[in-house]
């Protein structure tokens, strides 16, 4: 039997680390069901202090979701979730994020401009690739 899954990302802004890569990755954050949220707090499934406003919007304090434009068909969805520890150590796994025909460098030099961090560059082979962090430090890889 084949899973499927969502890849979870901790942090500590899930909301504003969910605007930041759905813009990097030309993804879309998931909407908030106001009404829902408002209905689990009135029947006492959750409190006012579970839900935040975002961008206007009442969302749940922490956590957000992106996913691709196209769907789940196309890619998992991406959940960021909010935890109390800050990020210490590397990572053990990342996102390589492929730009196709656009210049990596280009790429690299606008995530920097909008808050990502160079790390280093890596070749193997042919193959090249920028690691970079996010704004709150997780790892992930630019490659064509």
């Amino acid at each position: 039997m084949a899973y499927e899954f969502q890849v979870v990302l901790d942090c500590a802004d899930p909301h504003k680390l969910a605007d930041w890569w759905a813009e990097t990755l030309g993804w879309q954050v998931e909407p908030s069901d106001e009404e829902f949220i408002r209905r689990m707090v009135a029947e006492g499934h959750a409190a006012d202090s579970d839900t935040t406003v975002h961008n206007g919007t009442l969302v749940w304090k922490q956590g957000q979701a992106i996913r691709h434009p196209d769907g789940l068909e196309r890619a998992p969805r991406l959940l960021f979730q909010q935890v109390p520890e800050p990020k210490r150590v590397k990572n053990r796994m990342h996102l390589d994020v492929r730009t196709g025909e656009q210049d990596i460098s280009t790429v690299v030099a606008g995530l920097v401009t909008r808050g990502a961090t160079f790390l280093h560059e890596g070749r193997q082979g042919p193959h090249t690739w920028t690691t970079m962090a996010d704004p709150e430090g997780n790892e992930f890889c630019v490659t064509g």
